[in-house]
């Protein structure tokens, strides 16, 4: 898949893609993310993409006609699937959500700034409108960053075990299990004379009883942690 990102900032952004995760799938030729500077598209000579927005509101808004060019320019080279804003006053960003936009085959995030943008790039040309949660960020950069590395990382062959990210919180809307590494019994500096174990049931490589056990597990914690997540 390819993620075009429009954003004022886009050395913000650079190091992300480029490391981890993301760097793997691009590497591996299963994704593709490119920055696109919003001030190369404004007509401005001072490469001003902001205004004062009507109404006497403080702040300062992202214009149409940058926006509007940029989208415009990608948009003569391929077909989208998603225009995606990234707003506080978007849906909610989640797992199910991830999932379905792993299986797009182009899309592009707007990074909002400032006051954000334009009503009218809104209305005429966004096709979802995205939140990371209930607060304000200064730019929509790292709210794309959020998405893309949550998108990329599910598309089949990106994680080498695929089932690691099959297994992640909130796929079928529980919560991880609690998960363990080596040693089976560790002895903590900060408490001498204690032993933290790993759970027996996890040592005895009966795979159906752990199985049922991670299950039970899972559905205690997001009882307990998330409820909301059970009413889904």
């Amino acid at each position: 898949m390819r993620i075009d990102i429009i954003t004022v900032l886009p050395e913000m952004l650079q190091g992300f893609i480029n490391e981890s995760i993301l760097a793997r799938a691009q590497k591996k030729g299963l994704a593709e993310i490119h920055l696109h500077n919003l001030r190369d598209y404004t007509k401005d000579k001072w490469k001003r993409v902001d205004d004062y927005p009507y109404g006497g509101a403080a702040g300062m808004l992202i214009q149409c006609q940058p926006l509007e060019s940029c989208i415009a320019a990608l948009k003569a080279e391929r077909d989208y699937d998603e225009i995606i804003f990234t707003a506080p006053d978007g849906e909610t960003f989640d797992q199910p959500m991830a999932n379905e936009l792993s299986l797009k085959g182009n899309i592009i995030i707007i990074c909002g700034h400032y006051k954000g943008i334009d009503y009218r790039i809104r209305e005429h040309l966004i096709t979802r409108e995205v939140s990371i949660g209930d607060y304000v960020l200064t730019g929509g950069e790292l709210a794309a960053a959020v998405m893309a590395d949550s998108i990329v990382r599910v598309i089949p062959g990106v994680i080498g075990d695929v089932e690691s990210a099959l297994t992640d919180s909130f796929q079928d809307n529980l919560l991880e299990p609690p998960v363990y590494t080596r040693p089976a019994e560790y002895h903590p500096e900060s408490a001498p004379g204690e032993v933290w174990r790993v759970p027996d049931i996890l040592l005895s490589g009966h795979e159906a009883k752990i199985r049922e056990w991670e299950m039970d597990q899972a559905l205690e914690r997001t009882k307990r942690l998330r409820p909301d997540l059970l009413e889904k």
